[in-house]
């Protein structure tokens, strides 16, 4: 026997790297030293911060995976991956340096590794990311036929004074929202439940609520919102970030809360996309659940101080941000507390 009657393609494995290499030396920044196909990426940090902090994070983009592969759509959801990342180390202040990707699967397709390395490639050039490397690994068995895994791993870089702890949050602060494009990565499993396998539905059907079929509204990408926020940062007007993932806003957005403290949110204050309204009313879902499953249309919240918010609501609208009034913090015990939400 040989290794590709055993399951595993090297050939098909020099292919895909052969197709990607552009892909990620099109994201390359100053920093990066080394090319693809090193053993390890080698980046350099320039001289511009006088005590730079590394911030890390890790992270996938969960069953939203599921619906790539009913569809045969890839292009996608490695922007999601990256963006999700980005968003995960800029609510501490940070600016992406490079990031790193994993993509496991059963049988390597190079046609769907290209497409999925692709969408990350668009997303780190967005970010100004570079993508320094990955890793593909076919493994025979180990994932059903037509599917595969997908992981990233991002690094950035913030000034060591420049950090957002939440520490400084006190009552009176204000909370402002910034909009989802959707599910963005979290709650499919439950969404998916909901529609397939109880709800009858497949990825093109369409429902009179919706814009598109249910493929594109659960396909639709999930956002950065660094291009948004880098004006904020450079000004130091914000004091806590959330990046509103899995465990909804009722578990993120007290992570950022500081002992003592608490958010009041008026949830009559943004309008709640049609994606979520179909999945409660398909899926009898308690308001409670929703909002620790779903973002419920909220992808982003910052806190300010009160004398700030002008000034940040101005940022945001210059950047094409339509910001959310949510609310406020007050006196309490690191939770949320939600008004006029059905």
């Amino acid at each position: 026997m040989d290794y590709k009657q055993s399951g595993v393609n090297i050939d098909a494995g020099n292919e895909t790297v052969r197709r990607i290499k552009s892909l990620a030396r099109s994201t390359f920044t100053p920093g990066v030293l080394s090319e693809i196909g090193s053993f390890g990426g080698l980046f350099r940090l320039d001289g511009d911060l006088r005590e730079p902090v590394l911030v890390s994070s890790a992270d996938g983009v969960g069953t939203k995976l599921k619906v790539a592969f009913m569809t045969g759509r890839h292009n996608t959801i490695g922007a999601d991956l990256v963006n999700h990342c980005v968003n995960d180390i800029l609510v501490q202040g940070a600016k992406p340096l490079f990031f790193l990707d994993y993509l496991g699967t059963g049988k390597l397709s190079p046609d769907v590794a290209e497409q999925v390395v692709a969408g990350i490639a668009r997303a780190c050039r967005e970010n100004g990311c570079a993508l320094v490397g990955g890793e593909t690994a076919e493994m025979p068995g180990f994932y059903a036929d037509g599917e595969y895994d997908l992981a990233g791993f991002i690094v950035g870089v913030v000034e060591r004074t420049k950090i957002i702890d939440g520490k400084g949050i006190r009552a009176g602060d204000v909370l402002i929202g910034l909009p989802s494009a959707g599910l963005h990565t979290n709650g499919y499993s439950l969404a998916r439940a909901v529609l397939f396998q109880h709800g009858g539905l497949d990825a093109d059907s369409v429902l009179p609520e919706l814009e598109g079929t249910i493929a594109d509204a659960l396909l639709s990408e999930h956002r950065s919102y660094l291009n948004a926020l880098s004006p904020l940062l450079n000004e130091d007007l914000v004091k806590g970030m959330a990046h509103i993932t899995g465990g909804g806003i009722t578990e993120n957005l007290p992570r950022v809360l500081p002992e003592g403290v608490a958010a009041d949110i008026d949830a009559s204050t943004w309008e709640v996309p049609a994606i979520f309204r179909v999945l409660q009313a398909r899926g009898s879902i308690a308001a409670d659940e929703m909002f620790r499953a779903f973002n419920m249309g909220v992808g982003m919240i910052l806190v300010c101080a009160a004398a700030h918010k002008p000034r940040v609501r101005q940022l945001l609208s210059d950047r094409g941000e339509r910001p959310i009034d949510l609310g406020g913090v007050v006196e309490g015990e690191r939770d949320v507390r939600y008004r006029n939400r059905s």
